[in-house]
């Protein structure tokens, strides 16, 4: 199952995200959280959907049928990141994926800025101890850790602090290693890390993190355990970016139907 955004384009989002699963053999269901006026090449507006209807369509695909894993991405209220929490909450037996790195527009006021500020809250204090994998671009934690939208204690770094916030696994995408050396570096129980090479993206492509999290997640669905599930997902995302293709005026989209 997979929280988030009805994209019109099918460059991300909802539209992606089944095409995604079933290219890896997986069935999704949807959870939207919201409908968006887009292109590829911005978000004009977002118009958020109730927290009920949320609970409501999630919880009537879940009594009928049985997940094998969830996917969060795409939240844009504090009120629906409570319902995707009370969700994954009560199937705490389901692997839950949870991706930071939605594309929104910049807020255009104070009032944005503190919307987008309880949303960021309400994430890590309630759907971030649920998850069993937090996959975040190395950029966006750095900012936020910047800012101090996030407090790393006496953790020795951002991502130690998030595991150490409840996430079972941390994926941080294009970290830097050494000067012109990036990887994509998974942290788990106990301090293991695996690191992976990280290649930039094709010039004009948009954020790979949401295909990446959604290709981890149906690894995960299919009973792979998270290191394995991780680097199959990775290596299928690697490949649909570096085969995307340009529709539009705007980004490049990932060709999520190439060939293995």
């Amino acid at each position: 199952m997979v929280f988030g955004p009805f994209d019109p384009s099918g460059s991300d989002g909802l539209p992606a995200d089944a095409v995604t699963c079933a290219r890896l053999g997986c069935h999704a269901l949807s959870a939207v959280t919201a409908l968006t006026v887009q292109d590829t090449a911005s978000i004009e507006e977002i118009h958020p959907v109730s927290p009920d209807l949320l609970d409501d369509q999630s919880r009537c695909l879940l009594e009928d049928m049985p997940v094998q894993a969830i996917k969060v991405g795409g939240l844009y209220t504090a009120e629906t990141a409570s319902v995707a929490a009370q969700v994954a909450a009560d199937y705490s037996q389901v692997p839950l994926v949870l991706h930071l790195g939605q594309r929104a527009p910049l807020p255009a006021d104070a009032a944005d800025e503190d919307e987008a500020d309880d949303l960021l809250a309400a994430t890590l204090e309630l759907v971030l101890p649920q998850t069993d994998l937090l996959v975040i671009e190395h950029l966006r934690l750095a900012q936020w850790h910047a800012d101090g939208d996030i407090d790393i204690g006496d953790a020795p770094s951002p991502m130690h602090a998030l595991v150490a916030a409840g996430a079972e696994w941390v994926l941080v995408l294009g970290s830097p290693q050494r000067p012109g050396h990036y990887a994509n570096v998974l942290l788990g129980p106990n301090g293991q890390t695996h690191t992976w090479p990280w290649q930039a993206p094709p010039d004009r492509n948009g954020d790979a993190g949401g295909l990446a999290a959604t290709a981890i997640t149906a690894m995960l669905a299919r009973g792979l355990e998270m290191p394995e599930a991780v680097r199959q997902g990775l290596a299928h995302a690697e490949a649909s970016v570096a085969a995307s293709f340009l529709p539009g005026m705007g980004r490049r989209i990932p060709n999520r139907i190439q060939p293995q």
